[in-house]
């Protein structure tokens, strides 16, 4: 097979998420000893701890649950945690972050992850102006080789950005944070709110209200990553939701039904008019870019989403085939890792770079 894809066999699944491990309660403080608190969000706190069998640093995330959630058989089928579990339990993809283990603690569900030094967004922020393209062809075959198990798995991860693309001291990229991620089989379409995604990585027919979606979201938000490496700053971004999508206008023209046959049966299309504007195209707003960097940019942005490339189809692209090559993931720059105050064995980071990838 030619380019960077593997053949990846498709199974038939039923969808039964694990259950907590009950002979686990309450044994947090004997299997891992917690360092530090590393970030906190709106479900629960993010602890850098170690392992006590091996010494292992690992990273914790703990999540709130309702008392309701809480039981001695499995969680709530609906619940978002079992969600992020089941997805991340179906996957096992060197690309994917990893799941070591999940158990309950104090009406709360503790996942562990493996530890990752840094993220593609500091990558971008701190590394050499601009980035050298075999960097941005490294970067990129290893997020669409992780979004491509990913939705070979029928998982729609929905959270993609530079800050959840998480990487190792090996240079090894992981798609991580999979809190919003849902299971989307063949042919269908995920009923959710359209309050998804971080607002610069938000395709289209979510700011046009859309209720539902497929893996089309991933693509379009892979392409505003793909662009941001190119020029090292976001493609578009937007203060609110109405300047997100104007900036879109700007690059790609007003959306109608002969460039995006069903747009206009969008819950907010009729809501949201623009003028004409002048199209500032690709070209002019990557002028450091390649040819074929552009030309594969143009195959992941386009308005329609069953029009745009999958991540299996991207991966095939001339533009990982011709020179210069991806760079190897031993190869590629990332920041150098300070450790923190008080930490042993080289190991720490920074509060604000796992408040980015964690919570």
């Amino acid at each position: 097979m030619r380019g960077y894809g593997r053949e990846r066999q498709h199974r038939d699944r039923e969808w039964v998420p694990r259950r907590i491990r009950d002979d686990w309660k309450g044994q947090l403080g004997v299997r891992y000893e917690v360092l530090e608190c590393i970030g906190e969000g709106t479900y629960g706190q993010v602890f850098r701890a170690r392992r006590s069998s091996d010494g292992e640093i690992v990273a914790l995330k703990r999540i709130h649950l309702q008392e309701s959630l809480v039981s001695s058989s499995a969680l709530s089928e609906n619940s978002a945690v079992v969600d992020e579990i089941s997805a991340l339990l179906e996957l096992d993809h060197p690309n994917v972050v990893k799941l070591l283990e999940y158990f309950e603690h104090n009406s709360a569900v503790v996942l562990v992850f493996e530890f990752l030094a840094t993220n593609l967004a500091e990558v971008i922020k701190r590394g050499q102006e601009p980035l050298d393209e075999a960097d941005v062809k490294g970067w990129m075959v290893q997020i669409l080789c992780g979004l491509a198990a990913c939705h070979d798995a029928a998982i729609i991860h929905r959270d993609l950005k530079p800050a959840n693309l998480l990487i190792s001291k090996g240079g090894v990229l992981k798609l991580g944070d999979f809190g919003l991620a849902r299971v989307c089989k063949d042919g269908e379409r995920v009923e959710f709110t359209h309050m998804l995604a971080t607002r610069w990585y938000r395709a289209p027919e979510l700011l046009y209200g859309a209720r539902e979606c497929g893996k089309g979201v991933d693509i379009w938000a892979v392409g505003c990553i793909f662009a941001e490496l190119l020029a090292r700053a976001p493609l578009f971004p937007g203060d609110c939701e109405i300047d997100q999508l104007s900036r879109v206008v700007k690059m790609m023209g007003i959306a109608d039904e002969s460039n995006w046959p069903g747009v206009s049966d969008l819950p907010d299309f009729g809501k949201i008019l623009f003028s004409p504007p002048e199209i500032i195209p690709l070209e002019r707003a990557l002028p450091n870019a390649s040819e074929g960097a552009i030309r594969l940019l143009k195959k992941m942005l386009v308005y329609s989403p069953e029009s745009r490339v999958s991540a299996a189809e991207a991966l095939q692209d001339e533009y990982f085939l011709t020179a210069p090559l991806p760079k190897p993931a031993a190869d590629l720059w990332i920041p150098p890792i300070t450790p923190q105050k008080g930490t042993t064995r080289g190991e720490g980071n920074t509060r604000h770079q796992w408040r980015a990838t964690h919570c």
